[in-house]
């Protein structure tokens, strides 16, 4: 990370702690729901199977940056299907480095080639072992592998969601994080039961067990994006929610945190990570901001 970048997310954390603001600093930017898979523990694909035009998104990229927002994420759907005429993911990111944006992230599924050197991280969905995967996503795993390997930098991540059907394949994913020299690390979620999805999600017991067995692997040097010290609050669901601090905007509506603040009590069980460490960076927790600050000069 630049030493600019660094300082101009210090001055934010310190100004919203301090003033209690409640000011974006990360956004993401759905660009279409059409994916090539369909994925058991997902809810939101191919709805309405379109992808988003381009002067909408770029729209929306100026409305975020103007309102704080310096780490944008594009995300699906699958991002990589994403066409406008001629206009390509890639021109998408070179645009919102061009426009401001410190931190350019994507989402993708893995199942397409890897080119896409110009973000900062790509955040790719693993979801275990090979049997454990291709159960979830379909007989993918041996794809995405390749793709990893053919990848034209080394700027990926592994992003994966652990539910009742992957939880024993945790180790697998972190092990695979540290063995492909185009892997930086890997982030963990626990999966957020929407409505149709309710039979995957974890209980409190099995959510502690796998935090014990996450600390584990970090000590043992495991590659892995995610903060220990927010563990506890991921564990009893007792982190403040939603994330102020986290925005989403689809076809030109800004939910605050993510698209599920729509659903009645899905906060309360609310899975991801990254919602959870950003509430309580920006709440002032002490021990969270210690442990982000080590984690992302890190990897990012």
């Amino acid at each position: 990370m630049k030493l600019s970048s660094f300082l101009t997310f210090s001055a934010f954390g310190v100004s919203t702690i301090l003033l209690r603001r409640k000011d974006p600093i990360l956004g993401t930017i759905i660009l279409t729901d059409r994916c090539n898979l369909h994925c058991k523990h997902c809810s939101v694909n191919n709805i309405v199977a379109r992808d988003y035009p381009y002067e909408d998104i770029r729209h929306e990229m100026e409305e975020l940056h103007a309102m704080g927002v310096r780490i944008l994420f594009f995300c699906g759907g699958e991002t990589f299907l994403w066409r406008d005429g001629a206009k390509t993911l890639r021109d998408l990111v070179v645009e919102a480095k061009g426009m401001g944006f410190l931190i350019v992230n994507v989402v993708t599924n893995g199942t397409f080639p890897i080119d896409l050197p110009e973000a900062d991280l790509i955040l790719l969905s693993l979801d275990g072992d090979r049997e454990a995967h291709n159960t979830i996503r379909g007989d993918t795993y041996d794809t995405i592998l390749e793709n990893i390997r053919a990848a034209t930098s080394d700027n990926i991540c592994l992003y994966m969601a652990i539910n009742q059907l992957n939880k024993h394949t945790v180790s697998h994913v972190c092990r695979v994080a540290r063995e492909e020299s185009n892997l930086r690390a890997v982030s963990f979620n626990f999966h957020t039961p929407y409505p149709d999805t309710r039979a995957l999600a974890l209980s409190r017991t099995e959510k502690a067990a796998i935090c014990r067995e996450l600390r584990e692997l970090m000590k043992e040097g495991y590659p892995i994006f995610n903060l220990r010290s927010a563990f506890p609050y991921l564990i009893d669901n007792s982190f403040p929610t939603p994330c102020h601090q986290c925005v989403v905007m689809e076809r030109g509506k800004l939910s605050v945190c993510g698209r599920c603040v729509e659903v009645p009590g899905l906060c309360q069980e609310c899975g991801y990570f990254f919602a959870a460490e950003y509430a309580l960076v920006f709440q002032g927790n002490l021990p969270v901001i210690v442990d982000m600050l080590s984690t992302y000069l890190k990897y990012i």
